[in-house]
């Protein structure tokens, strides 16, 4: 087995990285910490997670991952986080329950990629 700190980062291709930092911002709180002429790259919403947003023609294509997540810290925060969402532009996709008192909402960000927000 190889020792690690676990997963570091995704790095999405994106149609405009000013416009995917807008939106992780204002829906998950992420900080930008790096930016050349290509990529910005931002911190949070948990201690070690990274996002790298890098400007492609191929922004939004899925090839073999369906979806991320970011998991709530409470199970009540969903309607909150259904309505952040919505204010930050994102397509609502399907929302419900896995099961009684774990609710989800699967989004969708401005490049076409499928996002989880659920409590588990």
């Amino acid at each position: 087995m190889i020792e690690t700190h676990g997963l570091t980062h995704l790095n999405l291709e994106v149609a405009d990285p000013d416009v995917s930092l807008s939106f992780y911002q204002a829906l998950f709180g992420v900080r930008e910490y790096f930016r050349d002429e290509h990529s910005i790259q931002v911190l949070g919403p948990g201690k070690h997670d990274v996002l790298a947003f890098v400007k492609s023609e191929h922004a939004g294509a899925r090839g073999g991952i369906s979806h991320f997540g970011f998991r709530l810290k409470k199970p009540a925060q969903i309607e909150d986080a259904i309505a952040q969402a919505k204010s930050c532009g994102a397509k609502i996709l399907r929302h419900g329950e896995f099961v009684p008192g774990e609710p989800y909402v699967y989004i969708e960000d401005p490049d076409g990629y499928e996002i989880e927000i659920w409590y588990e």
